[in-house]
């Protein structure tokens, strides 16, 4: 199940990089869950493993909303990131999914 381990990874790269899953935060429409990966003490890539996606409302919010999400992460570098408008649940989920895969990282 996603988000119950909160184990890490090595990546195959040769570099001290490592793929680190926050836990699912469940919101009103459904969970949200990031995965980190992490090279150097920095993250280098942000993917959402799950997000609510259950109707067409959901869907036309969070295809805005997260890419949005994603690159203020990876340009704070930490979970200090705004609030989407219009996507505050989504981004809610995001920043706690985001918290817990940066405290099992150590960042």
């Amino acid at each position: 199940m996603p988000g119950t381990g909160g184990s890490t990874s090595p990546s195959t790269s040769g570099s001290a990089s490592r793929t680190v899953t926050g836990d699912a935060v469940d919101t009103r429409w459904g969970p949200v869950q990031v995965q980190l990966t992490v090279a150097g003490g920095k993250i280098t890539d942000v993917q959402v493993v799950e997000y609510p996606a259950n109707n067409g409302r959901d869907q036309e919010i969070n295809a805005q909303a997260l890419p949005v999400l994603v690159q203020e992460t990876l340009s704070a570098q930490s979970a200090r990131i705004d609030m989407v408008s219009g996507a505050t649940v989504t981004s809610d989920g995001y920043i706690g999914s985001l918290q817990s895969a940066l405290d099992r990282a150590g960042l």
